[in-house]
């Protein structure tokens, strides 16, 4: 019977009710500190956030003379191109590519793939890129094929000495990452 003082609808909280609420937060903040450390597994390691940058000083780079660096654990190239080098890629006609996009990281998406577009702003003589095929991954050689850039063995991609895919089942250019010259000799990838 519901007494004067207590509303007839106003139940009173039993000790059940309590252990239900219990139990429930009991096992969510359980299941929080379950499920953290499988969330905290998909972070990159030390290691790679090590290589989220890295600094190449190309001082002592000649012209016609390349570096290999590792970023991401991907090989990426730093090439001082000649004369020839630069005449040969700026004097390709656009409509010769089997990519017209620049995929320069440091440009919009829809940039086209002019040498210009390709090597870096301070010097044009200066490329950057990933080393790596567009088509299945492969490390292509350099300064080899017929456009005197990186032949790819594997499948027989050919790349000309901007990077830019020329021929073979490569389907777009080689990738030119995010970077920037810190000082005239430093360059910093990442």
């Amino acid at each position: 019977m519901a007494t004067p003082a207590d509303p007839p609808s106003a139940e009173k909280p039993t000790r059940r009710d309590f252990l239900f609420v219990a139990t429930g937060t009991f096992a969510a903040v359980g299941g929080a500190f379950a499920l953290w450390p499988l969330v905290d597994q998909m972070n990159p390691d030390a290691g790679a956030m090590a290589l989220a940058t890295t600094e190449v000083d190309v001082g002592a780079v000649e012209e016609g003379q390349s570096v290999v660096v590792k970023w991401r654990g991907r090989p990426v190239v730093v090439r001082r191109r000649t004369a020839a080098e630069l005449a040969a890629a700026d004097e390709t006609p656009l409509a010769d590519l089997i990519d017209p996009l620049a995929r320069n990281a440091n440009l919009p998406p829809d940039a086209p793939a002019t040498d210009a577009n390709r090597a870096a702003p301070a010097g044009g003589n200066w490329l950057v890129m990933v080393q790596v095929c567009t088509h299945l991954g492969c490390i292509p050689l350099g300064q080899h094929g017929d456009y005197g850039g990186w032949f790819c063995p594997c499948h027989g991609s050919v790349y000309d000495t901007a990077g830019r895919v020329r021929v073979g089942p490569a389907p777009e250019n080689m990738a030119v990452p995010p970077y920037r010259f810190v000082k005239p000799t430093l360059l910093s990838i990442g």
